[in-house]
């Protein structure tokens, strides 16, 4: 974080704003206790920023700003569509209700942040490392590339869609179509409940993770699981390239292209020689 001198930084303490781009190009400012009413771009193109316990009422706050760090603050439902082209920024202990936060931004690390209404969120980003997030919204991380994730906790569907170079640990996500179209995904200790996942991705790598999902992990090229579990997986993938080390059973399997499956048992199999070739998939019961 190339934050100012802090000995010589402004300090602006309990004022309220109004009125449209209050504090234009704020420069190297220490900002605390303040609340920015209505009124749009009150941080627009800032820089050398410090905030913390200030509340954000009205659109746009944070645009083409840099080296940004927020704590304990809150962005309202007003607020949207709040952090976009902005660079190097750090918000901790920070509740953000407001929509749409976070476009085409890079170097973004959140800690400790809420999201109770994050539809549209996190898109086209890069550089994002997130830690004890939680977040209720549809296609939050679309299009993000280079993320870093640990305790997340998810509810909405369609989360990073076409996102590339990702890493989750200890995560729960409750997403229908998750990580669709998506390149170079890990994921670690992990819960994931919902149709189709990942579908139409490459390189997709899953450790220790359970797994729920109807039609789930089809249409992958290279898909990879270590001792994961499979509970009420069925139709598990079809068209796939599988290296896939599973625990205890699974439901049922449809048409892998290729590859090969150690599991206790399979409840359903189905390969179709008119579909896919059979003999490119090797299956070993424990």
């Amino acid at each position: 974080m190339a934050l100012g001198n802090t000995e010589t930084r402004d300090i602006i303490k309990r004022q309220f704003y109004e009125g449209e781009r209050s504090l234009f190009q704020a420069n190297n400012v220490k900002i605390t206790e303040c609340i920015f009413g209505e009124g749009e771009s009150p941080l627009k193109h800032s820089e050398n920023i410090e905030l913390s316990e200030t509340m954000f009422k009205w659109k746009y706050p944070l645009w083409y700003s840099r080296h940004i760090k927020a704590y304990k603050c809150t962005l309202f439902e007003m607020a949207r569509a709040g952090i976009w082209y902005t660079e190097d920024i750090e918000m901790t202990d920070t509740m953000i209700e407001a929509p749409k936060t976070f476009r085409k931004s890079r170097d973004i690390r959140l800690k400790n942040v809420t999201f109770p209404h994050a539809d549209e969120t996190l898109w086209n980003c890069a550089d994002v490392v997130i830690d004890n997030v939680t977040v209720n919204g549809d296609y939050f991380g679309m299009n993000c590339s280079d993320v870093k994730v640990s305790n997340l906790t998810l509810y909405g569907n369609y989360c990073f869609d076409g996102a590339r170079n990702v890493e989750v640990h200890n995560s729960r996500l409750l997403s229908k179509d998750c990580f669709w179209n998506s390149e170079n995904i890990t994921i670690y200790d992990s819960f994931i409940s919902g149709e189709y996942l990942a579908w139409n991705s490459k390189n997709v790598t899953l450790v220790d993770c359970t797994i729920e999902s109807l039609q789930g992990l089809c249409y992958i090229e290279d898909l990879v699981m270590k001792n994961c579990k499979l509970i009420n997986t069925t139709l598990a993938f079809e068209y796939s390239t599988v290296d896939a080390d599973i625990t205890g059973g699974i439901d049922s399997v449809k048409n892998p292209s290729g590859g090969r499956i150690i599991c206790d048992g399979i409840g359903e199999l189905i390969m179709e020689a008119d579909k896919v070739d059979v003999e490119n998939t090797t299956i070993n019961y424990r």
